[in-house]
């Protein structure tokens, strides 16, 4: 049997599949569904300081290979997260990972304060959120504003930290450069991808906001490139993530580079969908002779 376990800034991960922020909850919702144990981690809903209500209107909406999500961060604040959510996710037997978002760079840090005093393994830093003091736009489209953010958040931050890149970052490689020399321990990407749809009936965009996050296999082959590039860019870890559905299609991105991956999309059609995808990757090594993921990670670089 080959060994599936992954180590990531300290940690002994279980396995090499993590469930992606927003798409499994908090974890423990699943715990009847599948063998928590299997995973490698769990990041959960992505949290704001004071949490929030999310958007109105229409949420979810299906696509072509693929699903788009307007849901705005509804989520119960980070202080809720610690005191009611996080002992919860302590007893699932993988690693525990906040995903944390904000409006203002003031809430991040204050975030991160208070995380970094909790039992969370670590800290996903989200920096595709729109951001007040810089017009709506994402920090993470511009390394500097990506830079700055990250070792902002750092500075507060006592975790192992993770910061999670936008696709529609202007230079990719120049902000996986900027967040790795900011502090950052790893990178995950890609978030999803801007997308917009039309309601024939009504005349006018399905979602209030117009625009929304495109994610499924229809963007696995983009989102595979960008972590190729990421990888290339940084010396520190890379997690992989974008329309992974299958065990073959975690191995590519293992292959591209990466050091783990998540899954997100996948878990909607198919709740047991991170389990069985780390089945997949692991019948496909034993079928191949591969007795750890070191063997082929970046093999496909040359």
């Amino acid at each position: 049997m080959a060994d599936m376990r992954v180590n990531l800034l300290g940690h002994t991960l279980n396995g090499p599949v993590i469930a992606a922020s927003g798409t499994f909850g908090f974890g423990p919702e699943y715990a009847d569904i599948c063998d928590l144990r299997v995973l490698g981690g769990v990041s959960g809903k992505g949290l704001t300081l004071n949490g929030q209500a999310g958007n109105l209107g229409e949420r979810l909406y299906e696509t072509p290979s693929g699903i788009m999500n307007s849901i705005g961060l509804q989520n119960p604040g980070v202080r809720h997260f610690i005191e009611v959510e996080l002992p919860q996710m302590k007893k699932m037997g993988t690693l525990a990972i906040a995903n944390l978002g904000g409006a203002a760079i003031e809430d991040y840090m204050e975030g991160a304060d208070l995380l970094s005093e909790s039992d969370v393994d670590m800290i996903e830093l989200n920096i595709s959120c729109p951001n007040v003091k810089h017009g709506g736009a994402a920090l993470g489209i511009k390394a500097e504003t990506a830079g700055e953010a990250t070792a902002q958040v750092r500075s507060h931050c006592k975790k192992p930290l993770i910061v999670k890149l936008s696709p529609q970052a202007e230079n990719l490689e120049a902000v996986c450069k900027a967040v790795e020399a900011a502090g950052a321990d790893a990178i995950s990407l890609t978030n999803t991808f801007s997308a917009c749809a039309i309601d024939l009936e009504k005349r006018k965009p399905v979602f209030n906001n117009i625009f929304a996050g495109l994610s499924g296999p229809a963007i696995r082959p983009i989102a595979l490139r960008m972590v190729w590039q990421a990888v290339g860019a940084v010396s520190i870890p890379v997690i992989g993530m974008g329309g992974i559905a299958t065990g073959r299609d975690a191995l590519e991105f293992i292959m591209a580079g990466a050091a783990c991956v998540q899954v997100g999309a996948a878990s909607f059609a198919d709740p047991a969908a991170c389990v069985r995808i780390t089945r997949e990757m692991e019948a496909w090594m034993d079928k191949n002779g591969v007795k750890n993921l070191d063997e082929i990670r970046g093999c496909a670089r040359g």
